[in-house]
């Protein structure tokens, strides 16, 4: 069963209460590509981008960021 990464921009913005467009700012990312990735609408992940939504939210555990999906439930 094939497994892809997805970044869990929905349960980050559920958690912290912010709106997509308070994670660009706070993030300096493009509110479409966090669009695009929680959507999982990207094919590619930046991992620049994991790393400054880290970083804005005080996340130390990257399994709050991203997670695996298996082939079923996308």
């Amino acid at each position: 069963m094939q497994k892809k990464v997805v970044v869990k921009i929905n349960s980050i913005l559920n958690k912290y209460d912010i709106s997509l467009r308070e994670l660009s700012r706070r993030t300096d990312i493009r509110h479409a590509t966090l669009s695009e990735l929680s959507n999982q609408k990207r094919q590619n992940i930046n991992f620049q981008h994991i790393e400054k939504i880290a970083e804005a939210l005080d996340i130390h555990d990257i399994r709050a960021i991203i997670d695996f999906k298996s082939e079923e439930d996308y």
